[in-house]
């Protein structure tokens, strides 16, 4: 029997730092089928080079993530299309695990797990709270999804950040299923400071008013499960204490972020 065909769908801007590891990555898979696709959203720091040094088919598109995805979906030639950040690393196992995955369960989408990689004490507090979410199924996003209903229903264009769990939580309302590929992705989160995890809550807060709107107890689920993870993984952050206070203290202030960010996305809709 033939291995199906997956597009990997890889947005990035001004990504130079991973991007090369990133696409390594997805070439090394152990899967016989993979068609690579990068659709980069006018990067002026050599991104776009590395990028057609290595993938099959690349993109300028732009001007947010989900518009990218998207446009990337209408080019992949993939039965299956697999989206990854340009900071992410595969398991050479990933590509295959995931379709396999897919068959067996006959889930709607699969989700890739991940954990954080990078230096500092910041880093190591998301870290510690991505360990958490390793046991948590219903808190993951899908990446494997088949490309048929992708071009039915994309990504929100109106979404960047929140657009993963819009998606999500649509597959959820129509019935559908994701499942956990047994699998790790690395994401390659550098030296993280408190400011770099701010502006990006608080500019995923922009695109909160849009998925309420779609999903009106979307903020009210994704909490409630954010917190039966913490509290599944007590053992694992009793291990660690200071890094578990960091992270405490790392989420209060994204929250903040968060509502900041969805406040000023209301005020932006309403002019």
């Amino acid at each position: 029997m033939t291995e199906p065909l997956v597009s990997v769908i890889v947005p990035t801007r001004n990504n130079a730092r991973t991007i090369e590891r990133c696409l390594a990555s997805v070439r090394a898979q152990d899967h016989p089928h993979v068609e690579l696709i990068v659709v980069d959203n006018h990067s002026s720091d050599g991104t776009d080079d590395i990028a057609r040094g290595i993938a099959d088919v690349v993109i300028t598109a732009g001007p947010e993530r989900s518009a990218q995805r998207n446009r990337g979906i209408r080019a992949a030639e993939g039965v299956w299309i697999l989206w990854l950040d340009s900071d992410m690393y595969l398991p050479t196992d990933a590509v295959s695990a995931a379709v396999r995955t897919a068959a067996v369960t006959d889930a709607t989408g699969v989700a890739l797990p991940e954990r954080t990689i990078g230096d500092g004490f910041w880093t190591a507090c998301r870290a510690l709270e991505r360990e958490c979410y390793l046991d948590a199924p219903w808190l993951h996003n899908p990446r494997l999804l088949r490309r048929a209903d992708m071009l039915a229903d994309g990504f929100h264009e109106s979404m960047s950040g929140p657009e993963d769990a819009d998606l999500r939580f649509r597959i959820r309302d129509a019935g559908g299923t994701v499942e956990l590929a047994p699998v790790v992705v690395d994401l390659a989160e550098g030296r993280l400071t408190l400011r770099d995890i701010w502006q990006k809550r608080y500019y995923y807060g922009l695109s909160l008013p849009a998925l309420v709107e779609r999903h009106d107890r979307a903020m009210a689920d994704q909490g409630s499960g954010v917190l039966r993870a913490y509290a599944q993984s007590w053992r694992r952050l009793a291990r660690r204490p200071v890094h578990a206070l960091g992270m405490a203290g790392m989420r209060v202030m994204e929250a903040a972020g968060y509502l900041w960010g969805a406040r000023a996305g209301r005020r932006r809709a309403r002019v």
